[in-house]
C-alpha cells in the first residue's frame, strides 16, 4: 500500500490535516478528518512505526473539530484497521485512490 497514494487523495477529497496532541492516538500519528454530519467526523489515521505504516478509519463523534487530536472521541461508529492488501479494498468504498 503506497501511503503518499492515500495522503494524496485524502488531500484531494478536502480532508483537512490534524496535529495530533493528545494521547489517544500514538506520537507521529498523522489525522484527517472531515465533518460528514453535525460534529460526526470521517477519520483516517497514519500510524507511522519506523518503516511500517497502518491505516485506520473511522467515523465517530467529537464535541467539535478542534477537539479531534486532543481528546478521546464521544463515541465511535465505525472502525477499520488497515494493515494489509486484503483489508484495502474496504477502504477504497471511502475513499477514491488514484494510480
Amino acid at each position: 500500500m503506497d501511503c503518499q497514494k492515500i495522503l494524496n487523495s485524502l488531500k484531494s477529497e478536502n480532508f483537512i490535516k490534524i496535529n495530533n496532541t493528545g494521547g489517544w492516538f500514538e506520537k507521529g500519528t498523522s489525522i484527517y478528518a472531515k465533518e460528514i454530519k453535525e460534529n460526526i467526523f470521517l477519520l483516517f489515521v497514519v500510524l507511522k512505526k519506523l518503516k511500517l505504516a497502518k491505516v485506520q478509519a473511522l467515523i465517530a463523534e467529537f464535541e467539535n473539530m478542534s477537539s479531534i487530536g486532543k481528546e478521546e472521541p464521544i463515541q465511535i461508529m465505525f472502525y477499520l484497521s488497515i494493515k494489509n492488501r486484503e483489508d484495502f479494498h474496504y477502504f477504497e468504498k471511502y475513499i477514491k485512490i488514484e494510480d
